[in-house]
């Protein structure tokens, strides 16, 4: 979702809690009623980025009848996100716990990208590249050192290599690069074509999409039961779906208790062509930590490259500054001098959803029948199989799966009550 103002979710009449139905083809949801208003639904999906779109079609599947509600489903992070799968060298100190989520995921994408270019009919952009994150001076090469020893402690597969050997791989590196990690487990998709593949997968399995923005929820005899949209239509379910991003906080009509500890994030990305004549770039993803910025560059096969990302706690400001498109440009240009010839085709900002904890907010919240799938922050993209399948998990069955049971809405809650003095 892209938008500063509203965030997505509302309200509506009440309705018992959905029931699982049996599998096969699923049952349409929104058959209008009586009055010409949409009838209920079992599953409400607030939020039409990846997140609630992979969401939406896991319930269609499990038979449940599902609805969406977003404005413009496929829109929002997904279209400025670069889409590296990258659970090795996203690895961050304190992160171990998130790690866990992140390779579940990673191992899940080959089957997910074959299923869903097959539901879909699309083609994802699904690259099985691998990662080569590299060094400039000897500050970014101790730091790289460390990350390697960690990813060694945590049992990931990366290879150490000299300057020498980075260049071998990737030409175009510039000459001072002192050392890098190949990782060969570490990924990329198209997120573009991965939300149109999504919204398409939906249409097919039945989803109805409500293209409006989300008011408030709807809460009766203290049980989530829809949403009354922006222009006033009311949408009952079973349950209700909150995954409206970095948005997700701001719903309103969602209990204090239960609202989600969100916050947006900003991060500016710019898109060059690379022309046949300079083909191939790159062959792989590089990442590389300048001056202790991070640099990242995507080589997409049909000649794109995506450079990114800043990190900006700027609030809901979605501006592209000169002075971020500067930063992204030199750092990329130290760390592949050949970049500023390429032509410069998109820059645009978007926002991640932030958590205290950097993790996703996924499954049953207090309110009985609201649950969550947001707070991915940077990793959004990489945790879309794994999401989806935990969230139809906890649709069928009011649980989270073992591999997504850390990351419950109540932990910060729990965390809090655990502070309080005796």
């Amino acid at each position: 979702m892209s938008r500063t103002p509203e965030p997505p979710p509302a309200q509506e009449p009440p309705r018992a809690p959905a029931a699982r139905r049996t599998a096969g083809a699923p049952r349409a949801a929104g058959t209008p009623g009586a009055a010409g208003t949409p009838g209920p639904s079992d599953v409400l999906v607030v939020g039409g980025g990846i997140i609630g779109l992979v969401t939406a079609w896991r319930a269609a599947q499990r038979g449940f009848a599902t609805a969406l509600v977003d404005p413009s489903p496929g829109g929002g992070a997904a279209q400025v996100a670069a889409g590296m799968l990258a659970a090795v060298t996203e690895l961050h100190y304190g992160e171990q716990t998130l790690l866990g989520l992140n390779l579940a995921s990673a191992r899940r994408y080959p089957e997910f990208a074959a299923e869903l270019t097959e539901a879909s009919g699309r083609d994802l952009g699904y690259r099985r590249c691998g990662t080569l994150a590299v060094a400039l001076d000897a500050d970014d090469r101790a730091h790289l050192r460390d990350l390697h020893a960690l990813q060694q402690r945590s049992g990931l597969e990366s290879e150490w290599l000299t300057g020498r050997e980075c260049r071998r791989l990737e030409p175009m590196l510039a000459p001072g690069v002192r050392g890098g990690l190949r990782v060969d487990g570490d990924h990329q998709i198209d997120p573009r074509r991965l939300a149109g593949a999504l919204v398409a997968a939906c249409e097919r399995a039945g989803v109805v999409f409500h293209r409006a923005w989300a008011e408030r929820l709807t809460v009766v005899r203290d049980r989530a039961a829809g949403v009354v949209t922006g222009d006033g239509v009311a949408l009952s379910a079973g349950q209700v779906v909150l995954a409206g991003g970095s948005l997700s906080g701001r719903l309103a009509g969602v209990p204090d208790a239960v609202l989600p500890p969100v916050r947006p994030v900003k991060g500016q990305v710019l898109r060059l062509a690379v022309p046949e004549r300079y083909a191939p770039f790159l062959s792989r993803t590089v990442r590389a930590l300048v001056r202790g910025s991070h640099v990242y560059l995507v080589p997409r096969e049909n000649g794109e490259l995506v450079v990114g990302a800043t990190s900006e706690e700027l609030g809901f400001d979605t501006t592209v500054t000169a002075g971020g498109v500067y930063e992204l440009l030199r750092d990329a240009h130290e760390l592949v001098p050949g970049i500023t010839e390429l032509p410069l085709t998109e820059t645009r900002a978007g926002l991640r959803p932030g958590t205290p904890d950097n993790a996703p907010l996924l499954g049953p919240t207090d309110l009985p029948g609201l649950l969550l799938a947001t707070g991915h922050h940077r990793n959004g993209v990489l945790l879309t199989p794994v999401t989806g399948d935990a969230l139809a998990h906890a649709l069928a069955t009011g649980g989270l799966p073992a591999e997504a049971e850390p990351f419950t809405p109540g932990r910060f809650r729990a965390a809090a009550l655990t502070e309080q003095p005796a």
